[in-house]
């Protein structure tokens, strides 16, 4: 505390010595923060911060302290992993210091008064002995910065003491006693002249040179030789008020051997020490400073070029000592790229301008790194613009980056192909040069299977091999790109453009084909391929996609294992389907879906139990449209759910008009379940309506289940619970797997058409509905034969056991209008049970 009170530092205004060295300590190390940081009884007190917002902090928290205390280096990675700190409140609270390097201050009395320190939010992990040793000469220049400043303090006294006379001039006897003493030597020391008159010249010398100052004294006044005289000698003096300072002085006799002695001619050298003090801290902040800038520096002499300075980060960025390359030019050093650099030092020495440039070097050990460099002139001492300074940045990093983002923005990063970008641009550069060429859309057959049953990184992996077995194709004439999830595109150029294509494709269609062994399992793909030449089917990219889209679902619906090329009937023919879309658009939004009703017969009594709804659409221009035809173009341009909710809300309200016991049956697409709305949806008709909801029964088809199982069955178990019944569709036509029945409990199960139009002459098709009738009357569940065209199939049918028959024998689908006509002929004729004997 004493020797820090001495050097009244405390409290001071900012100094621009130690502000500097403190922004250089931030900036070197890389670092958010720094401070000069002194101890002082109860207080951390700050001389200089950077970027820190405190002018001071309690000493008890401070990490200073810990330095100071232990008087060795101390750093904190991150401080919230640090036992000793992580409840600081400099850690908890501002500054949130997570990361802390400090190195102890020590003045010459080998006092430690504190640190300088750098400190962060964010740990650094990465704070290495290279880092500490930069942060302990620092500190080493801020000690010396510290010393020098007392004596700049001193200095600046006496400037102002010698500012009227710069020289203390005072005599002496032989006996040394002070016999004058001018105004200078008042100031210069203290004593007024008539203090100072009298006294022994031991007056103004410390204590510790008094005896040796008496002996050599009393040997000059008696003639013998002495050093001081006829020369300045620097040496130290004492003031009145004990300070010792340091003087230049010289000595002349004066007098005769009666009556003499010595004048001593003094000047204070205060200000010129700690300036001198100032300059060697100075030469050492700047040499710490080019030592350890984080960018390559060099110094050359323009008339010779030979190196004069190289700093340390040159040394490890060119791979070669500071001692190899001075007193040598760049042909000595670097042979191949001598003449290069040479030239570029000769254009700025020739411009007298900064030039910046930028080469790869390749360093002795054979690793390659771009430089760029901003070279300037400097005045010298000899002659104008006699240095050549380089300042150089590695940017081997960034150029790598640059490189890998190019890669990134034009090849597909999973199977090193062209991507979209690529072949797109590729694209409209033929375009523009009115350059002929194909295009080859392939899309994979089954590769979603593959996904969904093995997952995605297994679908990864298949994609990287087919991209390996397409980039065989690659030549100067042939660009090969992945453009989509499991959408490739082949882009050939030259002569035979159609044949060419039509060669490539059944190469193509034969490799995807080939097993495809990955990760212990062996998938199998195939690929439907659709064609353009441009400017025959197209005369810009957009046409062209289009046309490539139509070709490929051609050939995918084709399924003859054959690439398909863009024709005009295709494009006929996507017009009239794009035609036909807007016109059902219309219909929907219109309400102009009609909706018929076929009804359902139970076997045993002859009774109608249900009627199913069916829509029907009778397009203005075309007639009545097939519901095979116009149900998937609604579920392809995402109608169906609107198309959907009309059919259920129309069969519902009408229901409500026949026989409480007569139930509706209504279709539910795959598509349906997509959205997550069917349960909601058809809860709010049946509220809107006012329909029971035991006289509402759903179909589902068989594959729908199928395909998307867990799903399906919780919406389905959940319109279940309201009270809905839910009945198999179509079932036979699909992947049937018993196991659903066990899953869950439908209520009803329709056989397939399909078999019961070949019931008559296929013991298989027989054999398949006794075996599904069988199945069902285990389960206790109804069994609907629907198809039913001709008597014989009706009376083989009641026979195997079915419980429900629906058909046109019995009756094709009715408006809604005469089914009251049609319940009480049905009721007339049919009084009694046998539904075989009363229809025929």
């Amino acid at each position: 505390m004493a020797a820090l009170a001495d050097l009244a530092i405390l409290d001071t205004e900012p100094e621009r010595e130690f502000d500097a060295i403190t922004r250089a300590a931030a900036s070197l190390l890389g670092v958010g923060s720094g401070a000069v940081s002194l101890i002082d009884q109860n207080r951390q007190w700050f001389k200089s911060r950077c970027r820190v917002d405190l002018t001071e902090t309690r000493r008890d928290v401070a990490f200073c302290d810990h330095v100071v205390t232990r008087r060795e280096p101390l750093i904190i990675p991150d401080a919230l992993e640090d036992e000793t700190f992580r409840d600081n409140p400099l850690v908890t609270d501002g500054p949130r210091i997570r990361f802390y390097a400090g190195a102890p201050i020590y003045l010459q009395s080998g006092h430690c008064v504190g640190s300088l320190c750098v400190l962060d939010e964010t740990p650094h992990l990465d704070f290495d002995d290279k880092k500490l040793r930069v942060l302990e000469e620092l500190a080493s220049v801020v000690s010396e910065l510290i010393e020098s400043r007392s004596a700049r303090s001193h200095a600046h006294i006496a400037g102002q003491v010698v500012a009227s006379t710069p020289d203390a001039v005072l005599a002496t006897n032989r006996s040394a006693e002070i016999v004058y003493w001018n105004e200078a030597a008042e100031r210069l020391f203290g004593w007024s002249a008539d203090e100072a008159r009298g006294q022994n010249v031991k007056l103004i010398i410390p204590r510790k040179f008094h005896k040796g100052h008496q002996n050599r004294f009393e040997a000059a006044a008696n003639g013998g030789p002495t050093r001081l005289v006829g020369k300045f000698i620097e040496l130290e003096a004492r003031r009145k008020d004990h300070s010792v300072f340091p003087v230049e002085l010289s000595l002349a006799p004066w007098g005769d051997k009666a009556r003499g002695g010595f004048a001593a001619v003094i000047r204070d050298i205060t200000e010129r020490k700690a300036l001198q003090a100032d300059r060697d801290s100075n030469k050492k902040f700047l040499d710490a400073v080019v030592k350890n800038l984080p960018s390559m520096l060099f110094v050359k002499d323009t008339q010779t070029h030979r190196y004069l300075l190289v700093n340390r980060k040159a040394e490890e960025l060119i791979g070669r000592t500071a001692n190899s390359m001075i007193g040598r030019d760049d042909f000595e050093l670097f042979p191949s790229r001598g003449r290069a650099f040479r030239r570029n030092d000769l254009k700025v020495i020739k411009s007298g301008k900064p030039e910046l440039a930028e080469s790869e070097f390749e360093r002795d050990d054979g690793r390659r790194v771009n430089i760029r460099t901003t070279r300037v002139l400097l005045d010298g001492p000899d002659r104008p613009n006699q240095y050549l300074l380089g300042l150089s940045e590695d940017v081997t990093e960034i150029r790598q980056s640059e490189a890998q983002r190019w890669k990134l923005a034009r090849y597909d990063t999973l199977t090193g192909l062209l991507n979209r970008a690529s072949f797109l641009d590729i694209t409209e550069k033929l375009i523009a040069k009115k350059t002929r060429f194909a295009v080859l859309n392939i899309d994979l057959d089954r590769f979603k299977s593959v996904n969904d049953q093995f997952g995605h990184v297994t679908g990864d992996e298949v994609l990287k091999l087919i991209g390996d077995r397409l980039a065989r194709f690659a030549d100067n004439q042939t660009h090969v790109a992945r453009i989509g999830g499991d959408e490739f595109v082949v882009l050939l150029m030259g002569q035979g453009l159609r044949a060419r294509g039509r060669e490539i494709s059944e190469q193509l269609i034969e490799g995807m084909s080939a097993p495809i062994p990955v990760g212990g399992i062996t998938a199998y793909i195939g690929a439907s391929i659709g064609g353009v030449v441009y400017p025959d089917d197209g005369d810009c990219v957009e046409t062209l996609r289009q046309h490539a889209d139509l070709a490929m679902y051609r050939a995918k619906a084709e399924g003859k294992r054959e690439a398909c090329f863009f024709d005009d009937r295709m494009d006929a023919a996507e017009r009239s389907r794009r035609k036909l879309e807007t016109s059902l658009r219309s219909a929907v939004e219109g309400n102009l879906i009609e909706v018929v009703y076929q009804p359902i017969i139970q076997v045993s009594t002859g009774a109608i139990t249900s009627f199913e709804a069916l829509a029907r659409w009778n397009q203005p221009e075309r007639g009545p449209v097939p519901p095979d035809v116009f149900i998937p173009l609604a579920e392809d341009c995402g109608l169906i759910d609107e198309m959907s909710e009309h059919v259920l809300r129309r069969a519902c309200v009408d229901a409500l008009q026949w026989p409480s016991h007569i139930k509706v049956a209504i279709n539910l697409s795959p598509r349906q379940f997509l959205s997550g709305k069917l349960v909601d949806t058809v809860q709010t008709v049946l509220e809107d309506t006012g329909l029971p909801a035991d006289r509402l029964h759903l179909e589902i088809t068989e594959n729908l289940v199928i395909q998307n199982a867990n799903e399906a069955f919780s919406q389905l178990e959940m319109l279940k619970h309201k009270g809905i019944q839910i009945s198999v569709d179509d079932f036979g036509v699909g992947y049937s797997s018993l196991g659903y029945f066990q899953t869950f409990g439908f209520n009803k199960v329709k056989i397939d058409k399909s078999f019961i139009a070949e019931i008559e002459s296929s013991q298989a098709a027989k054999a398949i509905v006794t075996a599904v009738v069988g199945l069902a009357q285990q389960l206790s569940i109804a069994v609907v034969a629907e198809g039913v065209e001709t008597p014989l199939q009706q009376r083989t049918l009641s026979e195997l056991g079915c419980s429900h028959l629906q058909g046109y024998l019995l009756s094709p689908p009715i408006p809604v209008d005469r089914i009251d006509g049609f319940l009480r002929r049905q009721q007339n004729e049919l009084p009694t049970g046998n539904v075989s004997e009363s229809i025929q």
